[in-house]
């Protein structure tokens, strides 16, 4: 693996169509995919002292850098994790700008050099913190917002981890490259640089029981992502079920006989459906099995 590889791979701050060389960002990140070259947790351990930089380091825009903060709703009651952090600007921005607390890392440690002192210039050295570190070793699932400039392919190695071990209601952005067949919940475009923004949606797939006034609905579902769709049952008739996903809260739709209901409910931490105040049916609970 080239350290140009690994460099682009964790590194935030690489402008999607800076010159290098006469080669732009995103054609030096396909020649690396191409040849093979994309970071892999077992072959990237290598300390970054030894790296040799050969690719240029551009700074992420502020003007993205601040959108992509406001898209997140970051508040001083948030953490923020930064994978590819590079100087710390995300970070420092999120501490000084919505008092938030944040960790970056990054394989480079120049930059986590620069990170920490950028801090310090800040004042808000005591709300964040960087390490020299491989992002595939480093836990997320304490992070409220994930944020990253990577390459696409490294994006999508991350999404089971993303899906799996953050939180429903986790806020995901990512400066110019997607997460494939996971569109989305909001994309923008800034100053010509693409922004994309996820929320973390809660796992609703499998056998649900509805309990409605003695009344048992039974729902089975499959789930891509913010969506699922499958069957429900209840006193022998037969029907579908629909589901859209929005971090911790589920709206789903029931069709039986011709009759749609509409259940939304928020995701409890035990697991349960409850339902929302004021939205769709009222008076139920929905379980497991």
């Amino acid at each position: 693996m080239t350290a140009s590889a690994r460099t682009a791979a964790t590194s935030h701050a690489l402008a999607p169509d800076a010159p290098a060389g006469g080669l732009s960002r995103r054609a030096l990140l396909a020649g690396a995919a191409g040849a093979g070259a994309l970071v892999i947790a077992g072959r990237a351990r290598a300390q970054a002292p030894s790296l040799n930089l050969d690719v240029p380091y551009v700074p992420t825009p502020q003007q993205v850098v601040d959108r992509m903060l406001e898209l997140a709703k970051v508040s001083g009651k948030d953490f923020v994790m930064d994978l590819g952090c590079g100087d710390g600007r995300m970070l420092v921005t999120a501490a000084s700008k919505f008092g938030a607390r944040g960790f970056g890392v990054d394989l480079n440690p120049q930059r986590i050099t620069e990170a920490r002192e950028n801090a310090k210039k800040a004042n808000v050295a005591d709300k964040v913190s960087f390490d020299v570190k491989n992002l595939f070793e480093t836990s997320i699932k304490d992070a409220d917002v994930l944020t990253m400039y990577l390459l696409p392919s490294v994006n999508l190695q991350l999404r089971p981890r993303i899906l799996e071990e953050m939180k429903p209601g986790s806020r995901i952005v990512s400066h110019a490259f997607n997460m494939g067949e996971w569109e989305p919940d909001v994309a923008e475009n800034v100053d010509g640089r693409n922004v994309f923004f996820w929320l973390v949606p809660a796992n609703v797939g499998g056998k649900w029981t509805i309990n409605e006034g003695g009344r048992a609905v039974n729902v089975e579902l499959k789930q891509q992502f913010q969506r699922a769709e499958g069957t429900a049952s209840a006193a022998g008739k037969s029907g579908k079920a629909q589901a859209r996903i929005n971090g911790a809260e589920v709206r789903l739709t029931v069709e039986i006989d011709g009759q749609s209901k509409l259940y939304a409910g928020r995701v409890s931490a035990n697991g349960a459906l409850a339902p929302i105040a004021g939205e769709g049916a009222q008076g139920w609970t929905a379980s497991r099995g």
